[in-house]
């Protein structure tokens, strides 16, 4: 990934950076969608993702200019768009040092509430929180059919419902294996996976290690 990044093409597809970072825009604007749902990023407004984090971007005519600044894995943040006042002193310390970047950066960042412009954006900030969500009976409760739904989802998210899902699903468990001391197979249960097997294979195909890996190297 690099630091400096002028973006021209109109879509980048969804993908995966395995490594958090931030997005700082200089200049420009454009659409990130993905697993911490869709934002409208703009001079100013910073992007915080977690690693293994997945999205696609969708650039305006205009084209982007970000700053990305890696954030190491010691600082606590949540995914999501947030707004500097100053991107400049972001800028003149980038040269110097990522670890004092990456502080400042967060320090300064002001997060600002998720904008629901449809229900698509709804269903992922739902998702998000709880992917426990019965997807029929969401769609049921908004008077979507499940076509509509599957559809106009991976519209704008470049995924189905089901698979954002397992994917929010996965992310979150693979936070409590970090951040919370109970047994892996209790997590497996509290976040719906059929079995402690079951959250593994999810786990290692996100991040490429396996739960106990990811608890071992954070004692």
């Amino acid at each position: 990934m690099r630091v400096w990044q002028t973006i021209r093409a109109p879509l980048i597809s969804r993908h995966v950076h395995k490594r958090a970072y931030a997005a700082l825009v200089l200049s420009g604007c454009y659409e990130e969608a993905g697993d911490c749902g869709r934002h409208r990023a703009q001079p100013g407004n910073v992007l915080l993702h977690e690693a293994f984090e997945a999205h696609l971007d969708r650039i305006s005519t205009l084209g982007a200019v970000v700053l990305n600044v890696p954030l190491p894995a010691q600082y606590a943040f949540r995914s999501g768009i947030g707004r500097v006042e100053d991107p400049d002193a972001i800028v003149r310390l980038v040269e110097n040092s990522d670890l004092q970047t990456a502080a400042l950066l967060l320090l300064s960042t002001e997060i600002l509430e998720p904008e629901f412009r449809d229900w698509p954006d709804e269903l992922a900030a739902s998702l998000a929180q709880n992917a426990s969500i019965n997807l029929s009976g969401w769609s049921e409760a908004k008077g979507i059919s499940a076509w509509d739904l599957s559809r106009g989802f991976a519209k704008v998210f470049g995924i189905s419902p089901c698979a954002f899902r397992a994917r929010a699903r996965t992310r979150q468990a693979w936070r409590a294996i970090r951040e919370a001391g109970m047994p892996l197979s209790a997590i497996a249960a509290d976040f719906g996976f059929a079995d402690q097997a079951h959250m593994t294979r999810g786990v290692k195909t996100v991040t490429g290690r396996c739960p106990r890996a990811w608890r071992s190297a954070c004692k």
